[in-house]
């Protein structure tokens, strides 16, 4: 009673409102009853905690406190749950006092479950608030001296410090401000006994525009440094130009040093921990003079320590630097500059790493760059080609160089190309069949072979993306921008039907310069070549390849066996009248036929007027027993060799130019000689794609 009746009286007196009093279970001290529930909730003023002291426990008890149980929260976080039948020492001794936090609030809650065995009497709990000592809290953030009050606490320093701005941190007077002394002393607080904690000082320097100043620092320094190098406590020197430093260690800047600037801060600060010396300088004043280095990445000539006053030097800007002139980059890396009475370099222009740019690639995305590219000096790229259908012809990795030209690892400033890849199919047809009733082609087995439609029936190898080559004689009375071809298919049936055949367009028919046009009475299909340029570039596939042209000029083997592959007609059977008749096939056919002796070759087959045709040099003319090109496969590839898995890359060796009519079965067609026309096909190619 005399312990209530003394808190009652201190509450009278307090300037807040303190909080006090008992909590119990619903029915106490009597019994609670199934379901019964209670909740409750006191908060504290700044500076001060709540607090309850459980006098008497009495509930169910169970696992885990599952039936009947009270529970209290600190902030809403659960500290404590209590069941079963406590005594009051033992309370005193495992569970109170349960407290909020600072400025917190305290919850408690009660629950029974629908049956006991037998009747509990409950809980009861004193709450009251009291003043949370901060001084006892490591975090209190008090540097030196705490001191606490009811509600609050205050921090204070030992002699010589006082508290900086958040009223936490002890720290020292040692902001000076010395401008106008032209000589003086400036060291650590403390010097030279152990530096303060927690400093942040800063000395002003400043004299008239035509001096600068100069430090001397005794060799007695000691700013506390880590193990690994890094500045604990640091001392840094800002000047008009730039900051220097930090320094620390037991290492002194050099002496004399010279600032070049008559303007000078010098920064010193140190955390709360250590016991190091500090630093000590004296300062002084000399005439301005120029610094040695004019600006980064450059040497000056000649080369001295200092420069006065009227002195000029040549900058010569480092290899791979180049001049800044009004925010631009210049071709030059020298310049004459001149010192001024001011310390200051006139004309000063930055040095600046060569700035290569990024290199002019197609805009049709084939050739690209890898990763992100950096274009200055030194800088490297790297190329590749964005589809497995083309291969980098070239150097793949450059290099910025001084020059400011891209130089690959080899040498080379051409950049590389991407080129397709001829000649490989990724399906092999077998190694058998016949053209007049030959083998059906399945897609992709000769994904070079481009279909012509209109206005002449015939064919077309495709060479690479943008091109073409075929017969003379298919396309000789054809518009430039009027011819269509169809890739990636083996029936012609569905050329307009299908979406996965590649249409496309003329823009430039190219007929051989020598090839002679419109002869009724045609004798010769000498130079019957003619290349195609497509309006658009066509996505190669694995069913759109191109054929590969000819390297090097051959020497022909008799009976070498090649394939040649066409639209055009075919022998076909007619049960019903019991004989063959030609007609021109829907589906792609192949049939793999040997070049024949020259001597075969040149008994040409007569013409409707009994007259011979022609054999030249330009030509070759192959064939085989039952097997041959026909009318309508005009243009049409003949390549070596013969197509067979593991036997790629494949040449186109010759194209579809005439022979003797089907019906007679000489099994002999006549092909223009490829080889004959490489050098013409890649002059005329390159002077159109440059024009």
């Amino acid at each position: 009673m005399l312990r209530l009746s003394l808190l009652l009286l201190l509450l009278s007196h307090s300037a807040y409102p303190m909080l006090l009093g008992w909590v119990e279970s619903p029915g106490y001290p009597n019994g609670y009853l199934p379901h019964a529930s209670l909740n409750w909730s006191r908060c504290a003023p700044k500076g001060h905690t709540v607090s309850i002291r459980f006098i008497h426990l009495d509930l169910e008890d169970s696992e885990d406190c599952e039936n009947d149980a009270v529970k209290v929260y600190s902030n809403g976080n659960l500290i404590s749950v209590l069941c079963g039948k406590k005594e009051f020492e033992e309370l005193q001794s495992s569970v109170n006092p349960l407290h909020s936090s600072p400025g917190g609030c305290l919850s408690l809650s009660f629950h029974s479950d629908f049956s006991n065995t037998k009747r509990h009497t409950g809980f009861r709990g004193f709450y009251t608030s009291q003043d949370f000592d901060e001084c006892d809290d490591p975090d209190n953030g008090c540097t030196q001296f705490c001191h606490n009050f009811i509600g609050g606490y205050h921090c204070s320093c030992r002699h010589g410090y006082h508290l900086d701005a958040d009223k936490q941190t002890c720290t020292v007077s040692c902001t000076e401000d010395l401008s106008g002394l032209k000589r003086g002393d400036i060291s650590s607080p403390s010097w030279p006994a152990s530096y303060a904690e927690n400093a942040n000082c800063q000395h002003i320097l400043s004299v008239e525009a035509h001096l600068q100043l100069e430090l001397h620092f005794s060799e007695d320094f000691d700013v506390e440094q880590s193990p690994d190098g890094q500045c604990i406590d640091a001392l840094t020197i800002e000047t008009l130009s730039g900051t220097l430093g930090p320094f620390c260690g037991h290492t002194p800047p050099p002496s004399p040093f010279l600032t070049h600037s008559n303007h000078v801060q010098i920064h010193f600060i140190s955390d709360g921990f250590g016991t190091n010396k500090g630093f000590s300088l004296h300062f002084k004043t000399r005439d301005k003079v120029c610094p040695a280095v004019v600006t980064p990445h450059s040497t000056v000539t000649p080369q001295q320590p200092e420069y006065s006053q009227g002195e000029t030097v040549t900058v010569t800007c480092d290899l791979g630097y180049v001049m800044n002139s009004q925010g631009t980059q210049t071709l030059s890396s020298e310049y004459v500059t001149t010192c001024r009475g001011t310390g200051i370099w006139t004309p000063t222009y930055m040095c600046e790493p060569v700035d290569c740019g990024f290199p002019g690639i197609p805009e049709d995305g084939i050739l690209q760059l890898v990763g992100s590219a950096h274009t200055q000096y030194k800088d490297q790229i790297q190329f590749n080609c964005s589809s497995k259908y083309y291969t980098l012809e070239g150097d793949d990795t450059f290099t910025c160089s001084a020059s400011g030209e891209w130089v690959s690892d080899g040498g080379k400033t051409e950049l590389p190309k991407c080129t397709e890849v001829c000649g490989k199919p990724e399906k092999h047809p077998a190694s058998t069949g016949r053209i007049l009733g030959g083998k059906n082609a399945k897609l992709g087995e000769i994904p070079w072979h481009l279909l012509i439609k209109e206005p002449r029936r015939g064919g077309a190898s495709l060479i690479n993306d943008r091109w073409a080559v075929t017969a003379a004689h298919v396309v000789e009375d054809v518009e430039e921008t009027s011819l269509r071809l169809y890739g990636g298919l083996i029936d012609g049936r569905t050329a307009d039907r299908l979406s996965d055949v590649v249409v496309v367009d003329s823009e430039r028919i190219i007929i051989h310069p020598d090839y002679v046009k419109g002869i009724e009475d045609r004798t010769s299909f000498d130079n019957d070549i003619a290349l195609i340029r497509f309006s658009t570039r066509v996505n190669l596939g694995p069913n759109l390849i191109p054929i590969c042209l000819p390297e090097v000029k051959r020497s022909w083997v008799e009976n070498e066996l090649g394939t040649v592959s066409g639209w055009g007609k075919t022998e076909v059977q007619i049960k019903k009248e019991d004989a063959t008749r030609f007609v021109t096939s829907a589906q792609l056919k192949y049939a793999h036929i040997g070049v024949k002796p020259l001597s075969e070759c040149e008994d040409t087959p007569l013409t409707s007027t009994k007259k011979r045709m022609l054999f030249t040099n330009n030509m070759f003319c192959a064939g085989a027993d039952g097997k041959d090109s026909c009318q309508k496969d005009s243009g049409g590839p003949f390549v070596l060799p013969m197509l067979a898995e593991g036997r790629e890359p494949y040449y186109l060796t010759g194209i579809v130019s005439w022979g003797p009519p089907c019906e007679e079965r000489q099994y002999k067609g006549y092909y223009t000689k490829v080889e004959n026309y490489v050098d013409w096909i890649k002059k005329t190619i390159d002077t159109i794609e440059k024009s």
